[in-house]
């Protein structure tokens, strides 16, 4: 397989997972009222708080891996982000995301599975990193572990402000 190939297949990867998540952050921020309701009835405490975290996070988080600039912890934000969104939402519903009310988590996890291989494999000559000649420091092991810090945010988050009225 060529090095563009490759370089390719790892922008496709990014651009998707960015701009996905840009989407994400800009229809919370353009629905603060809603999402500060929806946080507060799924169990979440400082709804305020968890409406401004993750707008904001989901536009950086997009906006790192649309450019491939710190991508191994734009994507432990993400793995962050969709553990979170598993526990509190997802998990419920089984695996397929077309269980409503809630939906399953198979969408979930697909983003969890592409950003851990993105930060294993790097972002590719096409990126930020590249261009700043870190991408080869923050991949493969050490990314692993970024994400693994991911995780272990997503704990303390939902330790933090996660209090459901009913399991």
């Amino acid at each position: 397989m060529s090095v563009d190939a490759v370089n390719a297949g790892l922008l496709g990867l990014r651009l998707v997972l960015g701009l996905v998540f840009i989407a994400h952050g800009v229809k919370h921020f353009l629905n603060r009222q809603k999402t500060i309701n929806w946080t507060a009835s799924i169990g979440f405490k400082s709804p305020a708080i968890q409406w401004a975290f993750m707008t904001f996070a989901e536009v950086g988080i997009g906006i790192g891996l649309t450019l491939g600039l710190l991508t191994s912890f734009a994507a432990a934000g993400l793995v962050a982000m969709m553990v979170v969104a598993y526990w509190t939402v997802h998990r419920a519903a089984g695996f397929w995301v077309s269980a409503r009310p809630d939906e399953g988590y198979e969408y979930v996890l697909v983003l969890v599975v592409a950003a851990v291989a993105l930060a294993i494999m790097g972002p590719g000559e096409w990126s930020v990193d590249d261009a700043l000649d870190i991408a080869t420091s923050l991949d493969q092991g050490v990314g692993a572990l970024i994400v693994a810090g991911g995780l272990v945010a997503a704990v303390l988050q939902l330790a933090t402000f996660y209090r459901p009225t009913s399991e």
